[in-house]
């Protein structure tokens, strides 16, 4: 059994489609979708359908989920509307006006009951898995003995909700004060940023935010003294918002490391 994590497909249906193929996950494969399906991409509903029927594969609410979510729990909030269609909501709000009434209503429950986020233990380390990132100075300054599912959710817990799905520079500047001196405690996996925007905010890179060919990779923030070498912050957001000859999509399997990418192509 392997575990995968994904995040900020952006509505980039044949990139997440060919990478799926790539991968090929098995029935016994558990799989993460880190949020943001929707939004800015030409197909964001194929997007939604596919995650939604994805075997064991727990999604997450990302920032564009919740904007969609707020607009449509009061359409005649003018604000509302207006933050959810400057931020490229306009491909899914036609997407889902083409849908049979069934689908849209089932595929809008669901997406009412999207968990903030998630946890996984692969290999002896946990992760916690988040859109966008937690609030470190309100991480209680305590040790904690052993890093179990019960002391994540406290942590989780403490964290205001929109900073789940939308925290930046406060996230990726600093340590999480989860991970001490020795190495040990929770890694937390996130997407929201693309992984270009952390040359002006994350502290300690592992590598730079584009590969050889230009395009953003996957970059690992925080390995220090006062982590014991750990980088305790990962970012998984790739760029597919950005669109072809700037993003692709990576799946990332927890088990080894390895790093799946899947460029955005021209016209999708």
């Amino acid at each position: 059994m392997a575990t995968y994590v994904f995040s900020d497909v952006h509505g980039h249906f044949g990139t997440l489609d060919r990478l799926l193929e790539r991968v090929s996950p098995t029935s016994d494969d558990r799989i993460f979708m880190l949020g943001d399906m929707i939004d800015r991409g030409p197909d964001p509903i194929s997007v939604v359908r596919c995650c939604y029927q994805l075997p064991n594969t727990t999604v997450l609410m990302g920032n564009h989920e919740d904007l969609m979510l707020s607009y449509y729990s009061d359409p005649d909030d003018t604000m509302a509307r207006v933050n959810w269609l400057i931020n490229g909501g306009e491909t899914t709000q036609e997407g889902l006006r083409s849908l049979p009434v069934d689908e849209r209503i089932e595929l809008a429950r669901w997406l009412f009951t999207l968990p903030l986020y998630a946890q996984a233990e692969v290999g002896g380390r946990r992760y916690l898995l988040v859109h966008a990132g937690i609030d470190p100075r309100r991480i209680p300054s305590k040790d904690v003995a052993e890093w179990d599912e019960i002391a994540i959710d406290e942590v989780v817990a403490d964290q205001y909700r929109d900073d789940l799905m939308w925290i930046r520079e406060d996230f990726w500047s600093v340590p999480t004060g989860l991970v001490n001196e020795k190495g040990e405690g929770p890694i937390v996996i996130a997407g929201h940023t693309p992984t270009l925007y952390l040359e002006h905010m994350a502290d300690l890179p592992d590598r730079p935010a584009k590969n050889a060919r230009g395009l953003c990779q996957m970059v690992r923030v925080g390995a220090c003294e006062q982590t014991g070498g750990v980088a305790d912050r990962w970012d998984i957001d790739c760029g597919c918002a950005g669109g072809a000859g700037f993003g692709q999509l990576l799946m990332l399997r927890l088990d080894d490391g390895e790093e799946i990418y899947e460029p955005v192509r021209e016209g999708e």
